[in-house]
C-alpha cells in the first residue's frame, strides 16, 4: 500500500511539474542509483528527490519514502538532506513497526576537471531521528569519493565509501566499506536507463552485493521520474526491492 501510494505522489507532482517547470534550470537526479554523481545540482536551486521503496531481506518487508533535498551553494559547494519520510516494517513472525526514518546531512566538494570528467567528496553523518526498531539507533558518519566520466553516449559514477557504524556487535568492525559503479545512457530523447553493480564489506558480517536496473523519463531536464528493481548477486544477499521516484526543482533561493 504504502508503494502504491508513493506511485500515486509521483504521478501528481509530475502533472503539477509540467506547468511551472519553465521557472527552474535542468535537474540534476542522483536518484535511482546508489551511486552519486560528483556534479552538484544548479547553484541556488533548491531540489527535491521523493520515492516509494518495497524491499524484501530474507523473509522480513519494509515499505519507505526516501526523500532527500539538496542544494549547490556555488558549483563546487552544496550540502544534502535526506532520510526516509516514512518506514514500515515486517518480519516473518508477521511484527510490525513503523515511523519517522533516520536523517542524514551531507556537505559535499566537487571538482569539476572537464566537462566529461569530474570528482566528488562527501562528507556525511547519519543521525538517529527513528526508533531504534528500524533506525541505526546512533549516529554514524561516511565519507564517500566519486569519480564520475562520459564515455561517448555512456556517463559512469564511482562511488567508495567507509562509514563508522554507530552500534556494532562484539566481534564485528565498525568500519563497512562500500563501492558501486553505475552506468547510464540515453535511450531516446525523452528516456534513459541506469544499470549499476553495488556492494560492502564489513569484518564480522557476509559481504553483500546487488544489481540495480532501471528508466527513467525526463521529457524537458526539468524533472525525472524513475521506475526500477534492485536483486542481490551473492549468497549473503538474499533480497530484491522495487522503486519508482521523481526528482523537482522546487525553489529557486538566488
Amino acid at each position: 500500500m504504502l508503494f502504491v501510494k508513493s506511485i500515486v505522489y509521483v504521478l501528481l507532482m509530475a502533472m503539477s511539474t509540467a506547468a511551472w517547470s519553465q521557472t527552474f534550470g535542468d535537474v540534476t537526479p542522483y536518484r535511482p542509483s546508489v551511486s552519486n554523481p560528483a556534479q552538484l545540482s544548479r547553484p541556488g536551486q533548491l531540489e527535491l528527490e521523493l520515492g516509494g521503496l518495497h524491499k524484501k531481506v530474507s523473509s522480513d518487508r519494509e515499505g519507505s519514502l526516501p526523500y532527500l533535498f539538496k542544494l549547490g551553494f556555488t558549483k563546487e559547494w552544496g550540502v544534502l538532506l535526506g532520510g526516509d519520510a516514512h518506514i514500515r516494517t515486517r518480519d516473518e513472525v508477521g511484527n510490525r513497526e513503523n515511523g519517522v526514518g533516520d536523517t542524514t546531512v551531507t556537505l559535499k566538494r566537487a571538482f569539476l576537471i572537464r566537462d566529461e570528467t569530474a570528482f566528488g567528496l562527501e562528507v556525511g553523518a547519519k543521525l538517529p531521528t527513528a526508533k531504534d526498531a528500524i533506525g541505526v539507533g546512533k549516529v554514524e558518519y561516511t565519507l564517500n569519493g566519486i569519480y564520475s566520466q562520459d564515455f561517448g553516449p555512456i556517463h559512469m559514477d564511482t562511488n567508495i565509501n567507509a562509514t563508522r557504524i554507530g552500534q556494532v556487535d562484539p566481534g564485528v568492525a565498525r568500519t563497512q566499506k562500500g563501492l558501486s559503479v553505475a552506468l547510464s545512457t540515453e535511450l531516446s530523447s525523452d528516456w534513459s536507463s541506469t544499470a549499476e553493480v553495488s556492494g560492502m564489506r564489513r569484518r564480522g558480517t557476509p559481504t553483500e552485493s546487488q544489481f540495480l536496473a532501471a528508466v527513467v523519463y525526463s521529457p524537458n531536464k526539468r524533472y525525472a521520474i524513475d521506475i526500477g528493481l534492485t536483486k542481490g548477486v551473492n549468497r549473503a544477499s538474499n533480497n530484491w526491492s522495487v522503486f519508482s521516484g521523481f526528482v523537482v526543482p522546487i525553489a529557486n533561493l538566488w
